[in-house]
């Protein structure tokens, strides 16, 4: 690739072609997620034995446990668990979610992947469950903490809908909080039910370390967060004084926008904690090439759950 082109071109891209011949069944899918899982060997899940028989005559199941007498197979303890698609599907689903900026829709998936929409929307969101950033260290700055707001605005909606905004005293959008260390370039963000005092120093204190420079604009809830703190006053118009400023944020929030207004035209609050962990995930390891973003994600699978009946649930 040529080295004046724009953008992380140092990394070590993938074409759609090149994803086929990778992976062009459903045999080759499973032994690299094999690898991924069990890079020393196949181990048992149950007790950890390297005393596997593999190939057993059973249609789901063809790894069995010598010591322990379990059987299981590539997806048991993984987001891929119960599931009936194919390795090759979840292997090119993963490509596409790790490459495209803006994410891609269900209905996409469905097409591209030849299964049905239910499926691509289920199969879209287990792999978006491994991108989470829990237990991850708090960030050592300096570092910009900024809120957004998700969802459609309130006069393009139904006149029932708008009465039942009104009814229940809620307002048409969601709120996310989000910070970025501008030494990592890493981010963190989260949904969250108000932008309040409590709930502000909460997501400070979780996601930045106390020795940390914080960034925040002039907003009432960030005061007293008890960290070495500059603000840009955004309500008067300024958005930057000196090192004070969100723009890094701004960014990431005009990404995951985009997915929104482009991709989804509409993400529910039951749902947007994941879609806005995609959106983290694929700019937290863009530096990466596209087969090491690809392995982060399969290693990820392990000891996550996301049933069908969960998702629609609440």
């Amino acid at each position: 690739m040529a080295r004046s082109a724009p953008g992380k071109h140092y990394r070590k891209t993938i074409s759609l072609v090149e994803i086929f011949r990778k992976f062009p069944d459903d045999a080759t899918a499973e032994a690299w997620f094999i690898e991924q899982r069990w890079p020393e060997g196949i181990a048992c899940p149950s007790c950890g034995s390297d005393n596997v028989q593999t190939g057993a005559a059973h249609r789901s199941m063809p790894f069995r446990c010598r010591p322990c007498r379990k059987r299981f197979s590539t997806k048991t303890g993984t987001v891929m668990a119960d599931s009936n698609l194919g390795f090759q599907t979840w292997a090119v689903a993963i490509y596409l979610l790790t490459t495209s900026l803006k994410s891609v829709s269900s209905m996409k998936l469905h097409r591209d992947l030849d299964i049905t929409q239910k499926s691509a929307w289920h199969l879209a969101h287990r792999i978006r469950e491994t991108m989470g950033t829990a237990g991850f260290a708090p960030f050592k700055g300096p570092v910009e903490v900024d809120e957004t707001y998700v969802g459609g605005k309130r006069k393009n909606m139904h006149a029932a809908k708008r009465a039942r905004l009104r009814v229940h005293g809620r307002h048409d959008k969601t709120t996310v909080v989000g910070a970025k260390d501008r030494a990592t370039n890493q981010v963190r963000a989260e949904v969250v039910a108000r932008a309040d005092k409590a709930t502000l120093h909460g997501f400070v204190n979780k996601h930045v370390s106390r020795s940390a420079k914080l960034y925040t604009d002039d907003a009432k809830g960030y005061v007293g967060a008890r960290r070495r703190h500059a603000t840009v006053r955004h309500s008067v118009g300024e958005y930057v004084n000196d090192q004070a400023h969100t723009n890094g944020l701004e960014s990431f929030w005009s990404m995951l926008k985009r997915g929104h207004d482009g991709t989804f035209h509409h993400l529910s609050p039951q749902h947007l904690g994941r879609y806005v962990n995609e959106f983290a995930n694929r700019h937290n390891v863009r530096r990466y090439d596209t087969i090491v973003q690809m392995r982060l994600i399969a290693r990820r699978m392990l000891g996550k759950r996301l049933r069908y009946a969960d998702l629609v649930s609440g």
